[in-house]
């Protein structure tokens, strides 16, 4: 049961996060689009873009974790 609640949650954040993920990519903050920003920019850029891969893919591997553990601990 907590797996699966694990694996609702990871799916129902991934929306919001990268609604976060897009405003803060976006000219008014970042600039990511903008090829003279500094290579700090860049390398947050880059890592913002990939924030929401590692934060889902975290919890699904952790879901799947519980969830083995429940049938092959029971």
């Amino acid at each position: 049961m907590l797996g699966i609640t694990i694996l609702v949650l990871a799916l129902a954040l991934s929306g919001p996060i990268r609604d976060q993920i897009d405003t803060a990519r976006n000219p008014d903050n970042l600039d990511c689009s903008n090829a003279s920003i500094s290579t700090f920019d860049q390398a947050t850029c880059y890592v913002s873009d990939l924030t929401t891969f590692y934060f889902v893919g975290g919890l699904i591997f952790i879901a799947g974790a519980v969830i083995a553990a429940k049938i092959i601990f029971t």
